[in-house]
């Protein structure tokens, strides 16, 4: 025990997690002394607790931010660092490389062979080669396919786990009263409440393990929902992964989703009925570059608003999805399409009437303009989000995320909901595809 190498893990409330749980956790070769945290506010300060840690960890593990990863290695005499969280660019994974080997450790990045869990049932992934690209609409779709087959769908989600650690081991979700009674956040309504809306059984939380054996006995197909353009923590009989046309060449440029673009069984590029014709070529040359056996399918995601009469000639404050806009990187979404298709006379800057947690992301994040992200990780944050809405000037607030945040928050002045679901144009279509392989 005394030779056991020194690791310290990169993450961001997720992959790192599942990759300590799955790879370091029973391993008596390695000690875990830290994790770090970054992308996602509010989560380092915090322990990993004993009773997730496992008997090798009794005090449980020590969660600090990313900005002291020199002074760990050095004061920890850290032997190993292990990357692991998602969508950012290979350049900035290898600067992270950079930092680590300077101090003296060395870095790695762990790949599907240790990392993911086998299910007893039949299980589909989607996945994404970027934040935004369209996973939650696919896996929607995905769903409503398999429930039209006969099949008792289950979805699992990507991590969140912003509160307890220990108390959301393993979450289930089948009512809003299961988002309300487990606390969620904005982020985490934004991914449950469209499953529960079509009776689908939603399962997060951090011991993946589980996670997957409970939702097993409620299961005839097990759905593993995606987040960011991260991997899959199952083992998957069909891997879908998404890729957007209007950031065409990222399918090859970011972390890990080239990795999830070379697995893939099938490719969904999506919004081709509002991107360049020359992006969708982009994209179907990388596919055919690193994975020429992968399926392809073309898809659209039409935007709906409740009420379109009500843009038209407005002062509209636009809300988009927030992971989308952030290290997702795009400067417009659902909304701002959707307000400018509706002939909205003004897209208003939210900037000047940010407060505190939402003027520090506009800081963070200066490609952001004329439209709010939908930022919701703690109470806190939802206030400010709250707040800054209500100090905007503006006619109507134009809401583009994936629940109707009416039901979250006070807002003084009129909101309209814009959705988004997807369309397969053509052929191939997911639907055949499914009953070819599960049939």
């Amino acid at each position: 025990m005394t030779n056991r190498k020194r690791v310290i893990i990169m993450g961001a409330a997720g992959r790192d997690f599942h990759n300590f749980n799955t790879y370091f956790r029973a391993n008596p070769d390695y000690q875990v002394v830290a994790f770090t945290a970054t992308q996602i506010p509010n989560i380092e300060g915090r322990r990993y607790p004993a009773q997730l840690a496992g008997e090798l960890y009794p005090e449980g593990i020590p969660i600090y931010p990313e900005e002291a990863l020199d002074s760990l290695i050095q004061d920890h005499q850290i032997d190993e660092v292990v990357f692991a969280y998602s969508d950012v660019s290979h350049a900035y994974v290898m600067h992270k490389a950079s930092q680590a080997l300077a101090a003296g450790a060395n870095f790695w990045l762990l790949g599907t062979n240790g990392t993911t869990i086998k299910s007893s049932k039949p299980l589909v992934s989607i996945c994404a080669v970027r934040t935004g690209a369209g996973k939650s609409q696919t896996t929607r779709y995905i769903c409503d396919l398999l429930q039209k087959m006969g099949r008792r769908v289950v979805a699992i989600r990507h991590p969140m786990p912003y509160g307890d650690l220990a108390a959301q081991a393993v979450q289930r979700f089948a009512s809003y009263d299961d988002l309300d009674r487990h606390d969620c956040t904005i982020e985490e309504r934004e991914e449950y409440e469209p499953h529960i809306d079509r009776g689908v059984i939603v399962y997060a939380g951090v011991d993946y393990e589980g996670i997957l054996r409970q939702a097993e006995a409620e299961a005839d197909v097990v759905v593993w929902d995606g987040g960011n353009n991260d991997l899959p923590f199952y083992r998957p009989d069909l891997h879908i992964v998404v890729a957007d046309p209007h950031r065409a060449g990222h399918e090859l440029g970011y972390h890990p989703g080239e990795a999830n673009l070379r697995l893939a069984d099938v490719v969904v590029i999506n919004k081709v009925d509002t991107a360049a014709p020359e992006g969708i070529i982009q994209i179907r040359e990388s596919i055919r570059a690193v994975n020429p056996q992968a399926t392809v399918v073309e898809a659209a995601s039409p935007i709906f608003v409740e009420n379109p009469q009500a843009i038209r000639g407005k002062r509209v404050l636009v809300i988009e999805d927030g992971p989308t806009l952030t290290h997702g990187e795009m400067t417009y979404g659902a909304g701002v399409v959707a307000a400018r298709r509706f002939g909205a006379a003004e897209l208003v800057d939210p900037r000047p009437y940010a407060v505190r947690s939402i003027a520090a992301t506009f800081d963070k994040y200066p490609h952001l303009s004329a439209l709010l992200p939908a930022m919701g990780y703690s109470d806190e944050q939802i206030r400010d989000l709250e707040e800054t809405i209500n100090a905007a000037e503006c006619d109507l607030v134009l809401a583009a995320t994936p629940i109707d945040l009416r039901r979250v928050l006070q807002v003084r002045h009129p909101m309209d909901r814009v959705r988004y679901e997807l369309q397969v144009v053509g052929q191939p279509t997911l639907e055949e595809i499914l009953i070819a392989t599960f049939s």
